[in-house]
């Protein structure tokens, strides 16, 4: 099946993006990426080459540009989509909501539109653990309720609601809604990984920063929760199992003549802020200093996913361990701070 199929992969530059088309690459697909470079760079492509049979089509071009994709649908026989061209920043997207909104939910219907045009009806959409909002129950199924808290889930549950009234207007239309956890670490190669400079939004880049002597120390926010050490849980899942995660939800799609279904990915168990630190600092084999804050209003205590219907309905279950996570983070950290 693979080796007759073209992917488009859009945002496929990104951290997320350039792992799953290294994965489809390897697992025999053909590729073809999108992406404005606005959160990834060139040099991903370079990286991408050793790790696959053969290099992806790349377009520089931004999805809201109507022109860019009925070019790119005309161009190539692309038969499913994987959509993770997205901002992903929850403390940016309060600040600048409409860029949000513009890029997440405009991007998506520009897109659906090109691919109703093209008469390609097959999706894998990346969304986000966001679309729970607090937590009401441990671990998170499917079934719990939706809500959000920020600009950024609000745009991911946006467009879940377009992506169903799509699907459902469609009759040859099939769509999975992935929704992430706390995606984290590295290719196992080291030559790809998450990009880490600046301010990062998430808590491994930061714990790497300060690994590598950039950052005098990590903040750690709240250590007074219920938790096995007062500090924040989640979910931290492996870029490679979320990679294979869309491989699997690929070839589920691939097999059925019409559907919608939102699935989680997730281990099912929770790390906290200072076991994710001391898991670091065997990985990098140096102390990690850090110091003790207060709570970030909006924070929540502990939050990890029901992964069960992933494995009934994918067959997938993730498989690196917190240590491995930061070992291969690692790897990619040192690699990163040449280019």
């Amino acid at each position: 099946m693979a080796a007759s199929k073209r992917i488009l992969v859009t945002g496929g530059l990104g951290f997320i993006g350039s792992h799953i088309a290294v994965l489809l690459l390897q697992h025999g697909y053909q590729v073809v990426i999108i992406d404005n470079l606005s959160n990834s760079h060139l040099y991903t492509l370079d990286a991408i080459a050793p790790l696959s049979p053969q290099p992806p089509h790349f377009i520089q071009g931004d999805i809201r540009d109507p022109n860019a994709l009925s070019h790119l649908f005309q161009q190539h026989a692309i038969d499913a989509v994987i959509h993770c061209a997205g901002l992903k920043a929850v403390g940016e997207s309060v600040a600048h909501p409409l860029r949000y909104y513009d890029n997440n939910v405009n991007g998506t219907l520009c897109l659906l539109r090109a691919m109703e045009n093209a008469k390609v009806h097959t999706l894998v959409f990346s969304s986000s653990a966001t679309v729970y909002g607090d937590p009401q129950q441990l671990p998170i199924p499917e079934s719990h309720p939706l809500s959000s808290t920020n600009p950024y889930g609000q745009t991911k549950l946006t467009c879940e609601h377009l992506l169903h009234d799509w699907q459902h207007s469609q009759p040859t239309a099939r769509v999975l809604c992935l929704r992430y956890f706390n995606p984290v670490s590295a290719h196992p190669s080291g030559l790809l990984g998450e990009n880490f400079s600046g301010s990062p939004n998430n808590l491994l880049p930061y714990v790497l920063q300060v690994a590598l002597g950039q950052r005098p120390a990590l903040q750690v926010f709240g250590h007074d929760y219920s938790t096995v050490d007062g500090t924040g849980v989640r979910d931290y899942l492996h870029i490679m199992d979320l990679a294979h995660g869309h491989v699997l939800g690929l070839e589920y799609l691939l097999q059925r003549p019409h559907c919608y279904e939102c699935i989680n990915l997730g281990t099912g168990q929770g790390y906290s802020v200072l076991q994710v630190v001391q898991a670091m600092e065997r990985a990098a084999q140096r102390p990690i200093p850090y110091t003790l804050q207060a709570r970030r209003p909006g924070d929540v205590a502990a939050t990890w996913a029901d992964p069960t219907r992933a494995h009934q309905l994918l067959q997938w279950q993730a498989n690196h361990t917190l240590d491995q996570m930061c070992i291969d983070a690692w790897r990619w950290a040192q690699h990163a701070v040449t280019l």
